[in-house]
């Protein structure tokens, strides 16, 4: 009777799970914005103070439950020794979100070059895909009517996924959970051809 009960339990309360890839150039801001999306999404939860916030050599984990659904985030490197790595993870992804920063206008082309080799993977076909120009709290960046033209140039790359570009401030807050409910609610509409992952 316990495991018909426990059953019933687990089947009302289990969330589908989705695992979603946080991809861009290093010092782009990528931790921070996992860390404010687990801030705003996550009850009781205390980021972590951004000036403690360092490059990443590897592999940031993240998960917030938001909109019935729990969200598993892999926050990869971005430096370009770690930028091979990223395939490994595409097919097990449902969402990817990929950050721009918006005051470096310096690394805007090598950020164009590595967008374009990471949309270009058959892995990655028609996952939807949330692109976030960050660090709009700063002063004489560039805005989202600058980057978008530079971005689209791939459209034919990126095809008929769903696809938003917005900007947002992960130091402020400022967008975080406007892109994370877009990306939700795409990856739910993907979901038929991209299942949510086996819980066990």
């Amino acid at each position: 009777m316990y495991t018909l009960l426990h059953g019933f339990y687990k089947y009302f309360t289990q969330k589908d799970e989705y695992c979603v890839v946080i991809l861009g150039l290093d010092n782009a801001g990528k931790t921070t914005y996992l860390e404010a999306a687990k801030t705003k999404f996550t009850r009781n939860y205390k980021g972590l103070n951004p000036t403690k916030i360092t490059t990443t050599v590897g592999l940031n984990i993240g998960t917030i439950d938001v909109l019935g659904v729990r969200l598993n985030f892999w926050d990869l490197g971005g430096q370009q020794e770690l930028q091979s790595l990223w395939d490994k993870y595409y097919q097990e992804s449902h969402g990817v979100i990929y950050v721009i920063d918006s005051n470096d206008r310096e690394r805007m082309d090598e950020s164009k070059i590595i967008f374009d080799k990471m949309i270009k993977n058959e892995l990655l076909s028609g996952v939807p895909l949330l692109i976030l120009a960050n660090k709009q709290d700063l002063p004489d960046v560039m805005g989202v009517r600058e980057i978008k033209p530079v971005f689209q140039q791939a459209g034919a790359l990126i095809g008929r996924r769903d696809c938003l570009t917005i900007p947002v401030s992960a130091l402020t807050g400022e967008g975080v959970d406007e892109g994370i409910k877009w990306l939700v609610e795409a990856i739910k509409r993907h979901a038929l051809v991209r299942p949510p992952r086996e819980n066990d």
